[in-house]
């Protein structure tokens, strides 16, 4: 039978990226999606959830309600995982990341919000709530500034790199 990608096939190679394409990639993968699972931890253990987000930079910004259990489990505990990745439809295309990092919770006075708010697509939401646009929300917004990442893209395999690479803030 022949092999679709004989890459694939033989030893993983372990070769690392250079930070600049490295950081490349990740960044095109962060924009490139709209949801993540954020993964926190409460009082009756680990909570994954499915979560809309935007970008900006190493950063990850999404709104929740302040009482959600996402909420509860960052206010006991900020330190969070999110997993972002792409369609998979073989081990060829499978591509993603882990980001690591402490969530902060911006209220609508806090000094930081404006520098990421801009980068908030706050207007999507609103239309599908059937909101006025010439009211941006008061919303919590919280943001995850990745510590670090650890990217999988089975494609670079096909250049000699190990589809494993490990960023650090």
């Amino acid at each position: 039978m022949p092999l679709t990608n004989p890459w694939l096939s033989g030893p993983t190679p372990a070769k690392r990226l250079d930070r600049e394409r490295l950081e490349e990639r990740i960044l095109n993968l962060l924009s490139s999606q709209n949801m993540c699972v954020l993964a926190t931890t409460g009082p009756d253990g680990p909570l994954a959830t499915p979560v809309r987000y935007y970008s900006l930079g190493f950063a990850v910004l999404f709104t929740a309600a302040p009482r959600s259990p996402k909420m509860r489990n960052i206010a006991a505990d900020p330190r969070v995982s999110v997993g972002i990745f792409t369609p998979l439809v073989g081990l060829a295309s499978s591509r993603g990341g882990q980001l690591f990092g402490t969530a902060r919770v911006l209220d609508p006075g806090h000094p930081d919000r404006g520098r990421y708010w801009e980068a908030f697509r706050w207007e999507n939401e609103h239309a599908e709530r059937g909101r006025p646009l010439s009211e941006p929300p008061q919303d919590t917004l919280v943001v995850i500034e990745a510590e670090r990442i650890v990217y999988t893209e089975h494609w670079l395999r096909r250049e000699g790199f190990a589809p494993r690479q490990f960023w650090r803030r």
